[in-house]
């Protein structure tokens, strides 16, 4: 695993990479391709979601659990699907969700959600890598850590930021977060199996931009081209 983290991340969470847990993280990483796994996303968009939003331009965090384990689907980019994959049923579900709130939004061809990246939605994966076919195999070998501490550092130095956490997984995060300085709205995660108890009709990106405006920030153009 080679690390290429952008310059205002690198400044924050530098000393990270020196802990033992991430030592660990890569020799686990290195063995695994050296037994034959494929990895997913590939090793240089590992950090991507870091590469598009960087840390004094995070307005949004949306945080996920694990990268897409199918082929060509994951690019560091929580929900996200690279240009000519289909967009998975959660992502489906998400662009629902917009076209309800946003009678106006028209459901993209693709699913790919750089564009949101790029104005300041940190999109997170709890877990950066997985194997192919094999989702959560990665989980609990550091990653984890590593993603907490990213939490906890926007938490504790930047303002008014909005965390979307969906999902019992995503929402235990909210004791991380300092909600006197930023808001944190939870729903169930858009999954088809959870998506009708709540995450329809959650208004998250209506709320995200009120909350934006609200605090002189620009807002999130949802509409993806």
């Amino acid at each position: 695993m080679s690390i290429k983290l952008e310059e205002s991340w690198k400044a924050v969470l530098e000393e990270e990479f020196e802990k033992d847990y991430m030592k660990k993280l890569r020799s686990f990483l290195q063995e695994r391709i050296m037994k034959g796994s494929t990895i997913y996303p590939p090793n240089n968009l590992i950090f991507n979601a870091f590469s598009h939003t960087p840390f004094n331009k995070v307005k949004v965090v949306i945080l996920g659990q694990d990268p897409y384990h199918g082929k060509n689907q994951a690019h560091g980019l929580s929900f996200s699907v690279q240009k000519g994959i289909q967009a998975p049923p959660s992502l489906q579900n998400i662009f629902k969700e917009l076209k309800n709130e946003y009678p106006d939004f028209q459901i993209p061809s693709h699913g790919d959600l750089s564009q949101w990246a790029d104005q300041g939605v940190l999109l997170l994966n709890a877990t950066l890598t997985v194997e192919a076919s094999k989702p959560g195999s990665h989980q609990n070998q550091g990653w984890e850590q590593f993603t907490n501490k990213v939490i906890e550092v926007l938490s504790e130095r930047q303002q008014n930021i909005v965390f979307l956490l969906w999902g019992k997984y995503a929402s235990a995060k909210s004791v991380m977060i300092d909600q006197t300085r930023h808001s944190v709205l939870i729903a169930p995660h858009p999954s088809p199996f959870s998506a009708h108890s709540g995450f329809f009709g959650c208004n998250h990106f209506r709320k995200t931009n009120e909350y934006l405006k609200k605090n002189g920030i620009e807002e999130i153009d949802w509409q993806i081209k």
